[in-house]
Formats: C-alpha cells, sequence, structure tokens
C-alpha cells in the first residue's frame, strides 16, 4: 500500500522536435511504485505562464510529498540535478505559444533565487552508485525549464499547504534517436534516463529533510 505520492513532471516537445526525452522519462514513470510512494506523471506545456497553470493544478490534484520536474538540456552528458532556480525569464527561442520574454520576473514579488529542496549530493551519489551518469548543475538557464523550478521553489517556500513538500529539477540529455541526427552529440537512453530518476526519488525519500546533505565537491571553476 502507497501512503504518498511523488509527482514528477515532464515537458511537451518543443523548438520543433518530434519528442522529448523529459517526457519520455515521465510517463514511463507514471504508476510506479517506490517503496510506500507512488509515482504520478503529468506533462507541463512548453509555455511561459500556463506552465506554471499547469503545475498548479497537478499540485491540487495530487498533493504530492515530492515534486521532481523535467527538461530537457540537449549537449549535457549526465542527468543534472539544478542546484538553483532565478527569478528572471530571458528566452533566447520563443516557447510553444510563440512568446519571447527578456528579462521578466518568473515571481514579481519574489527573491532573486531559490535553492532546490532536495539532498542533491546525495541523490547524485545514489544515482552513480546505480550506474547512472550525474551531476550538480549551477545553471537551469532562463528558458521556461527554469520558469517552472523557480514557480515550483516559490510555492513551496510561499504556500503554507505546500511548507513540508520537497521539490527541485532535473534536467536531461538527449535520447540516442534524436542524438541521430545531431553528430556528436551525447546522447542517454530513456531507460537508463528512468533508472536513475528512480535512484534519485528513492535516495530523497530515504533522506531525512532535518539531516544535513552528504558533503561530496560537486562545484564549478566556471
Amino acid at each position: 500500500m502507497t501512503d504518498a505520492t511523488v509527482l514528477v513532471l515532464g515537458f511537451e516537445p518543443f523548438d520543433k522536435a518530434p519528442l522529448n526525452p523529459a517526457w519520455e522519462v515521465t510517463r514511463r514513470l507514471d504508476g510506479k511504485a517506490i517503496g510506500a510512494a507512488r509515482i504520478v506523471g503529468v506533462q507541463l506545456p512548453c509555455v511561459f505562464g500556463k506552465a506554471l497553470e499547469a503545475l498548479d493544478a497537478a499540485l491540487q490534484q495530487h498533493q504530492p510529498s515530492l515534486v521532481i520536474a523535467l527538461g530537457l538540456a540537449g549537449g549535457r552528458t549526465a542527468l543534472s540535478i539544478e542546484r538553483v532556480a532565478i527569478n528572471v525569464d530571458d528566452a533566447r527561442i520563443a516557447d510553444n505559444a510563440g512568446q519571447q520574454p527578456i528579462d521578466v520576473a518568473v515571481a514579481a514579488d519574489g527573491p532573486a533565487a531559490y535553492f532546490a529542496r532536495l539532498p542533491i549530493k546525495q541523490a547524485v551519489a545514489a544515482m552513480r552508485a546505480a550506474g547512472v551518469p550525474a551531476e550538480v548543475s549551477n545553471t537551469a538557464g532562463t528558458f521556461v525549464c527554469n520558469h517552472v523550478f523557480y514557480g515550483l521553489m516559490h510555492r513551496l517556500n510561499t504556500v503554507p499547504a505546500w511548507a513540508q513538500t520537497r521539490g527541485g529539477f532535473v534536467h536531461v540529455p538527449y535520447l540516442p534517436e534524436m542524438a541521430a541526427a545531431l553528430p556528436g552529440a551525447p546522447s542517454m537512453a530513456v531507460e537508463t534516463q528512468c533508472k536513475g530518476i528512480e535512484a534519485l526519488i528513492a535516495a530523497v525519500l530515504r533522506h531525512d529533510p532535518e539531516q544535513q546533505d552528504l558533503q561530496l565537491s560537486a562545484g564549478q571553476l566556471h
């Protein structure tokens, strides 16, 4: 019997791509159980504003204790757990509705940034122990991925109903079938990506939020 819900969010395809690995992972994890927790997968539109409306609807419907949002970061070689979300939308390309905000706050009343509410170092260690390439990332970009990451953390930090809910964001690489059209681009099989996200979820569920995260070097020089 399950007694907790883990909400996994994955974006629809964008920028004319035929698929998005974030959604391919999400839909495969939907309905799975990890220990006493049940995973619910929900698709997000790759649209500023509407993605947060979908997030709010999912939070209200599923009442999760943990939220993991996934997005594509083509060119990365590992599953990247994002450390920080910043309060800015600055789109290099248009979203799926043709919007391209530049230097707009995600939340006008919000702070400059939020840290993920996850034991990111412990999760990376667990993913690597499962045989999945994983890393800590210090930039979630400024497109709809960061928009959702910041919006999620703003809600978890300001809405009393979500005060005990943990959450964060993971960027995923291309799938091999996508990289086939992009010679030299790194990729990761969807099965491996699913294995890594399951290991992350299990690590978070095991971790006591009152305890310190694992002390693992994950800094960057630039």
